[in-house]
């Protein structure tokens, strides 16, 4: 059966530091669609991450590029197995450089954080509890 992927095109001001700052959160690089100009980081089967230097993402629109240390252009959301794992995650990136951003959102059924990465990119990360959503 098809699975339909999303691949999320971030620019980044540094392509280096963004891989390092990916992988060492866990996820990996896949080579056969990265060079000097992107690099596309595996999330999920269906989910992939593709970081275009600033020079590169600009040749694929005609809009100015936003400075996301300054302005929301895109809020990333993850789901998470657990609360310890969402936990695991944002800690993570927190200590690789990453900013804290946002209210811890506890609802009971359903708890997130969020982080900014490198380039100031959203990424919250949020656990539901299965039972809350079949019901």
């Amino acid at each position: 059966m098809y699975q339909q992927m999303i691949f999320v095109n971030l620019p980044v001001n540094d392509l280096e530091a963004s891989k390092k700052f990916f992988t060492d959160l866990g996820y990996t690089i896949n080579p056969q669609f990265s060079d000097d100009n992107a690099a596309s980081v595996v999330i999920s089967d269906t989910i992939v991450v593709i970081m275009l230097t600033k020079p590169f993402y600009a040749t694929f629109t005609d809009k100015e590029i936003a400075d996301a240390t300054k302005t929301s252009e895109v809020l990333v959301c993850l789901s998470a197995e657990s609360r310890a794992k969402v936990d695991e995650l944002v800690d993570r990136a927190l200590s690789l450089g990453g900013t804290a951003t946002g209210k811890t959102q506890d609802m009971g059924f359903m708890y997130g954080r969020a982080f900014d990465d490198l380039d100031g990119h959203t990424w919250e990360v949020v656990w539901m509890d299965p039972a809350a959503v079949q019901g």
